[in-house]
Formats: structure tokens, C-alpha cells, sequence
């Protein structure tokens, strides 16, 4: 197949894959191992329009960014029009490339304050917060929609027209229903109706578990580009593998080596951005990631789900590397 061009506003992404945006997993020690796995496009976790209006210290460390993440997606989520707007343009100053806005989360608190799937329910509300969001940034401004609250897709049909009417750059669809959750499977036909309505991009987003997904997901539906969430999670080498399908390149697939030092890697970047407490006690869970299907490995969860320091996570890591490869040497002899 022609590889897509994705094209956000005046940016160009290549490959035509972004990070998903999921809530306290893709922050920026993630983001980077995503960026250098040869993802085209990194998004920030779900950050509130609230918290960065009202001075929520925790909430303004969301958008702490560096160079090598470019080009930055920063997701926000709300229901004032008012408050979005001012939210946005805090997210434009901090030096984001794109300003996302959540139409798709279905979490209780956020439903009950009128943000995130609850939108899709409130067509009007929707179009004043996005001629307002619209209003206050010049940088591109993308939204992340579900198909609605029942299977029809009437509802994205509506809000991905509204968006597309209020100058909205790009659409990314999760075609999901919002009571679905991430259970059942995702209506990927919605995906190509989407795309033959709209004259914007449309990004598909849903079940991307490896490259030839995410290129079937093209070449099916007509989308632009790829958001892959889920499936990126102990695998960042899933973007380079699509990169490398869309271009027939040979196959790409993670050695041990790799593995391995994308653990350190990550390790280091976290203890940098949270501090070494902060950061082990969230590698005591995030390192098992990369570890899923190896022998030993549930051994090795249970040895670093009592890390204190950075040191120790090391010595784990390194252990564990040393027994596979000793299981390797004896499977040789």
C-alpha cells in the first residue's frame, strides 16, 4: 500500500503513528521511550482544564516536556468553555505542537462533570468549548472521540462534523461505545465512514496489538494514521515495526539486548523526572512490562515489587538478564 500521509495543520507526521494518550502511564519518561521507538506522534496523559486554570501544582507538572518528544500532543479534558479555553492556551504557552481534547474518556468522575464521553451527548456544549478552545490557540487542535453511547456511530458522526465545522485540524476515533469500556472488539468500519465524511484527517484508534494490524487498519478503513495505546505497553518497538511494514522494510523484532537496556533506559529517565523514590515505587509494576511471556518472569515481579532505590532495580534487572542467558548458553550445550 501508498504509505498515508498524516498532516495535522502545517505538521507533517511521519511515521503516521501516535502514542495514545492513557491516563498515568504516558508521561514523559514514557513518552520518550515511545519517541525513540519510532513513534511519529507522543500525547500527554488526560490533564484537567480545572487544575491548570486553578493552580494545581501536580496538574501543571503534566506539562513538563523536553526536545526529544517533539512533535508533543498535550491532551486536556473539561466542560466550561470558559476555563478550556484558558487551559489551551496555558498548554500553547508551555510549548505543545498540538492541543487534544477529550471526548472519549468514560470514567465516572469525569462523566459526572460533563467532560470526556459526556460531550458526545451535549452537541451544543461540544461546539461552544471547541469554537472557544478554537478561538484561543493558533497551534493545531486534534479531539479523541468514541462512537457514543450506543453502537449507531450517530453520535461521533454528529461531533466529528461539529469539530470539522469549528476548525478542528484532526480526528481520532477509539469506535468503542463509551459503556463498552476496552471490552468486546471495535467497530473499525466506523473508521472508513468517518473518514469518507470528513475532509480532516482521521486517525483509527482500537484493538493494534502488532504492525499488521495497525497497516490492515490503513488499508481498510482509509484513515490517515494509527493511535496505538494498549498495545504499546511493554512494547514500544511496536512503532518502529509499523514504520517499517509501511515502508517494506524488513521485519524488525526486540532482541534480548534491546529489552533489556530499554528497562535501564526507562528506569533512568523515571528516577530523572520523579526522583528515585517516586520512581521505583512505579518501576515496581511498570518493569514487569517488558518481561511478560519470558521464563522466570513472574519471579522476577516478585523481586521488584519490593525495590527501594535505583541500585536495586539494577541488580534485579541484571540478574535476571544473567539467568536467561545462562538458560540460553544450556539449551546450546
Amino acid at each position: 500500500m501508498m504509505k498515508p500521509l498524516l498532516k495535522i495543520g502545517p505538521l507533517v507526521i511521519d511515521p503516521p503513528t501516535v502514542m495514545a494518550p492513557m491516563a498515568g502511564i504516558t508521561d514523559l519518561p514514557f513518552r520518550l521511550l515511545a519517541k525513540a521507538s519510532g513513534c511519529g506522534l507522543v500525547c500527554s496523559e488526560m490533564i484537567s482544564a480545572n487544575g491548570l486554570v486553578y493552580g494545581s501544582e501536580k496538574t501543571r507538572q503534566l506539562l513538563i516536556s523536553c526536545p526529544g518528544e517533539k512533535p508533543l500532543s498535550v491532551q486536556i479534558f473539561g466542560a466550561d468553555p470558559a476555563i478550556m479555553a484558558e487551559a489551551a492556551a496555558m498548554v500553547q504557552d508551555s510549548g505543545a505542537d498540538i492541543l487534544d481534547i477529550n471526548f472519549g474518556c468514560s470514567v465516572k468522575k469525569v462523566l459526572k462533570s460533563g467532560a470526556g464521553s459526556a460531550l458526545m451527548k451535549t452537541p451544543e456544549k461540544a461546539e461552544a468549548i471547541l469554537r472557544s478552545v478554537r478561538k484561543s490557540v493558533s497551534i493545531p487542535l486534534t479531539i479523541k472521540i468514541r462512537t457514543g453511547w450506543n453502537p449507531s456511530g450517530d453520535e461521533a458522526m454528529r461531533i466529528a462534523q461539529i469539530a470539522q465545522d469549528c476548525g478542528v485540524d484532526a480526528v481520532a476515533i477509539h469506535p468503542r461505545t463509551a459503556t463498552q469500556g476496552f471490552s468486546g472488539k471495535a467497530f473499525h468500519s466506523l473508521i472508513g465512514a468517518l473518514k469518507e465524511r470528513l475532509r480532516i484527517p482521521v486517525i483509527g484508534n482500537g484493538d493494534i496489538q502488532n504492525a499488521r494490524d495497525a497497516v490492515d487498519m490503513m488499508e481498510q478503513t482509509g484513515c490517515d494514521g494509527v493511535m496505538i495505546g494498549r498495545g504499546a505497553i511493554g512494547n514500544p518497538w511496536i512503532f518502529e515495526q509499523v514504520r517499517r511494514r509501511l515502508n517494506a522494510e524488513p521485519r524488525f523484532e526486540a532482541d534480548m539486548e534491546l529489552r533489556f537496556q530499554t528497562m535501564l533506559d526507562y528506569l533512568g529517565m523515571s528516577v530523572k523526572y520523579f526522583g528515585e523514590s517516586r520512581a521505583c515505587r512505579m518501576m515496581r509494576s511498570r518493569l514487569s512490562w517488558f518481561v511478560k511471556g519470558l521464563p522466570g518472569s513472574s519471579r522476577f515481579r516478585q523481586a521488584i515489587s519490593r525495590i527501594s532505590s535505583r541500585d536495586q532495580a539494577m541488580e534485579f534487572i541484571d540478574c535476571y538478564r544473567k539467568m536467561l542467558e545462562s538458560m540460553e548458553n544450556g539449551r546450546q550445550n
